[in-house]
């Protein structure tokens, strides 16, 4: 049955490999568990206390969700949890930065999935793909990767702000810095050897020095133990499901949210899809190989933005389809039967939340620096040698973690290059659709506040 419904003889594939190379996909993602509630949970406060717990049923579920419909509507072998950068922005830039509610924030996710949606079963979808500039594609995921590192070196305490200079040299003989140093290394050594899921071995082999050491780095104490044992019941997210403020969202200052989240998410899926495809073999899924517009892609794009919506609703930032879906096809991977089975690890982690408590930040930062690391490879592709094209660029990245916001990185990107290509006469180079986008990121920038 699973052979007839998969495919699985015509892709040349085995089950027992596609469950194989689904636990490995896992492996390599599993870090989200404790990485997306890490993050979410410093600008989410409950009134019934931590919001861990119920922030990891969040994350599992919408991994769950997306991977489950991705294998069973569009038959790929990508996986899909909370993407990371949309969940940076989400927390420091949304709600800490502009003091928006995080329930205003969750329902700006839910809207910018439906409007996800509708681009992905349209031809707005290839509008959209040739409209941004391709070197500003590349800088948006490489001003993101520079925004974790960023977030990274604040959490390990390696900055630190200053009156004068703005950022500083932290105190690095601090329990937090010594313990996420060593993460560090860690996780490097790991990627350096090609350890299957070497981001997820990094955090575990980090907290265990944490405890073992009896480092205050918990919320500035030792690790008190498993009050409730290892295995439990899920923390059902009740005070996060059904919370988003959809009428909030629609606000004017806020559509400008969406907008983001919007489009960091589809560029990230677009980019993920279309390497994970030929990767995969699937180049066939690609009618271009700017903009996919096959059946297939339409199923993928689609359980993307059905993911986002389902992940607002139980309170979690957007949900993308992961590039590290890229370790399983490596396995031998090729049907929705590697997605389902990561789908399937995700609901079992539902009862391993307590886990999570026994991660501290000091753990997760080293991820965030390797993550942001390998998102800033990106910037090899980018045509230095064109002012028009390497200014834009630049402002995109720096502007991320600089203003601690990927919205106002995007603005000065866009911005900066329709002016610099209007003034030097070649706007007729540029998309009109890009165009337009910059006017209303200037608007948003003069008449809501750049924040």
């Amino acid at each position: 049955m699973l052979d007839r419904f998969f495919g699985i003889s015509d892709a040349h594939s085995t089950v027992h490999r596609e469950i194989r190379a689904g636990m490995t996909t896992f492996l390599t993602m599993a870090y989200i568990l404790f990485l997306n509630p890490s993050i979410l949970g410093q600008a989410i406060s409950l009134p019934n206390g931590d919001a861990g717990p119920q922030l990891l049923t969040a994350t599992a579920l919408a991994a769950a969700f997306g991977s489950l419909v991705m294998g069973l509507a569009a038959r790929r072998p990508y996986a899909l949890a909370p993407g990371m950068g949309l969940n940076a922005y989400f927390a420091f830039s949304v709600v800490l930065g502009m003091g928006i509610p995080w329930q205003t924030a969750l329902g700006a996710v839910f809207l910018s999935g439906l409007a996800f949606i509708v681009i992905s079963f349209s031809g707005l979808r290839h509008l959209l793909i040739a409209a941004i500039p391709k070197s500003l594609k590349l800088a948006i995921s490489a001003g993101i990767g520079a925004f974790l590192a960023m977030i990274g070196f604040v959490n390990a305490k390696l900055v630190t702000d200053h009156p004068v200079t703005l950022v500083s040299m932290g105190d690095w003989m601090k329990p937090e810095t010594l313990i996420a140093m060593a993460g560090l290394i860690l996780v490097a050594a790991l990627l350096v050897l090609s350890v299957r899921g070497a981001l997820f071995l990094a955090i575990v082999g980090t907290s265990v020095l944490a405890i073992a050491t009896g480092a205050p780095v918990f919320d500035g104490a030792s690790f008190g133990g498993f009050t409730q044992g290892l295995l439990h019941l899920p923390a059902w997210p009740s005070d996060l499901f059904l919370a988003m403020d959809l009428a909030g969202a629609l606000e004017m200052g806020a559509l400008s949210i969406c907008f983001t989240f919007l489009i960091v998410d589809f560029f990230d899926t677009t980019g993920t899809l279309v390497a994970l495809s030929h990767k995969a073999g699937f180049a066939a899924d690609l009618d271009k190989p700017a903009g996919p517009t096959s059946k297939t892609m339409r199923f993928a794009f689609g359980t993307d933005a059905l993911a986002t919506c389902f992940g607002a609703l139980f309170g979690t930032s957007s949900t993308t389809t992961y590039i590290e879906s890229a370790a399983g096809i490596e396995e031998g991977g090729k049907t929705g039967l590697t997605a389902v089975t990561v789908a399937l690890l995700f609901l079992a982690s539902l009862f391993l939340w307590p886990l999570a408590s026994a991660v501290p930040a000091a753990a997760t930062a080293p991820a965030l620096i390797a993550i942001g690391a390998m998102m800033f490879f990106n910037v090899t592709h980018i045509e230095w040698k064109d002012p028009a094209e390497s200014l834009p660029a630049l402002l995109t990245i720096l502007g991320m973690p600089m203003t601690y916001s990927i919205t106002n990185g995007i603005t000065l990107g866009l911005v900066s290059y329709s002016l610099i290509h209007l003034f030097t006469g070649r706007a007729a180079r540029v998309p009109i659709l890009c165009h337009f986008l910059s006017g209303l990121l200037l608007a948003r920038m003069l008449w809501l506040g750049a924040a």
